[in-house]
């Protein structure tokens, strides 16, 4: 299973929200550059990257602060946020992103979505951000009608081959990720499901590890100090 450290970039800084309330906002880090070398030097294997500005206003605000990361690391890194049309796409990839996250667009423009599938393939992953079990747009702005678990299915027949799936409710909460509705999404797909929201304990690794999971993005709780990279893979790596 792949950890994720997240890199939520607001303003041109790295921050943290609880429940996605653009309002309960932590500053950690003043460059997200900075951000993202620190967490290669400790051995992470993949970033998680989150234009918190685009994903709110359709704008790619912080694009220049992501393509440095892209350019100043040597890891891979996925990048979501606002990425509504395909030259956005075609920008981050070109600039050495290596996989680019679709969230509203998946919901309210399926043509879109397809098209980015048929030319960029697995470099397009969807991310699912639900509330209640329905799922939420425009920066977690807006819950639609529509369920998370109905949604997975036609990804999956779209030809979606990651969902990053993320509990509104359990996130920056530090109370655990939502395992029922993880178990739920599991039990229905085969597409490489990464969890989001509330992972801070080595239990809760082990947990996602036991479940099979793709991979399990943290950011709420490094960023605290409540547990370290470190502990968090070598969990990883020893769990059964």
């Amino acid at each position: 299973m792949i950890l994720f450290p997240a890199i939520d970039i607001r303003n041109g800084k790295c921050v943290r929200l609880i429940q996605g309330d653009y309002k309960q906002e932590k500053i950690y880090h003043d460059s997200p550059v900075e951000a993202a070398k620190q967490w290669q030097d400790k051995q992470a294997t993949y970033l998680h990257i989150v234009d918190l500005d685009g994903a709110k206003t359709g704008e790619s605000s912080n694009i220049d602060s992501i393509k440095a990361i892209a350019q100043q690391t040597t890891i891979p890194i996925q990048v979501g946020g606002g990425i509504r049309s395909s030259h956005k796409i075609k920008d981050y990839l070109e600039a050495g992103v290596d996989r680019v996250i679709v969230g509203t667009a998946a919901i309210n423009d399926k043509e879109f979505l397809q098209r980015s599938i048929r030319e960029y393939g697995e470099q397009i992953a969807v991310s699912i951000d639900a509330r209640n079990g329905y799922v939420a747009t425009d920066g977690w702005t807006e819950t639609s009608s529509v369920k998370a678990t109905e949604l997975v299915k036609e990804l999956e027949r779209l030809g979606v081959k990651t969902i990053i799936y993320t509990d509104i409710l359990k996130d920056g909460m530090l109370k655990g990720p939502n395992f029922n509705e993880l178990q739920e999404i599991k039990d229905t797909t085969s597409i490489n499901l990464i969890a989001s929201g509330g992972v801070s304990t080595k239990a809760d690794i082990n947990r996602l590890k036991s479940m099979n999971l793709y991979g399990a993005i943290i950011g709420k709780a490094l960023y605290d100090g409540t547990i370290t990279f470190e502990s968090l893979l070598d969990g990883v790596n020893n769990a059964g």
